[in-house]
């Protein structure tokens, strides 16, 4: 999860270009600030989270939050007043 400055267009392309970095790196996009991925145990994880940190703008918030599987299994999206269960998955970094 983040939070970048784009109020300046240096600001704007910036944070373009992180959201770029991060579906190049297999993220997807949960909401405009939210993107999430598939990872595969703790060490896995620390690798992503220093990857990440030479991706950083200069200015900004960036939240990791790392959930297990059974955390993931027992997320629900309601959509439209529809209750819609997550795809069992392997380990999911989430910010």
């Amino acid at each position: 999860m983040f939070d970048l400055p784009v109020r300046k267009k240096k600001q704007r392309k910036y944070a373009a270009k992180f959201r770029k970095t991060l579906l190049d790196n297999g993220f997807h996009m949960a909401q405009y600030s939210v993107y999430y991925r598939l990872l595969d145990g703790k060490d896995s994880i620390e690798a992503m989270k220093k990857r990440i940190v030479t991706m950083l703008p200069n200015q900004g918030s960036i939240h990791i939050l790392a959930i297990t599987d059974k955390q993931y299994e027992n997320i629900h999206v309601i959509e439209n007043h529809e209750r819609k269960a997550f795809p069992k998955t392997e380990q999911l970094v989430l910010f």
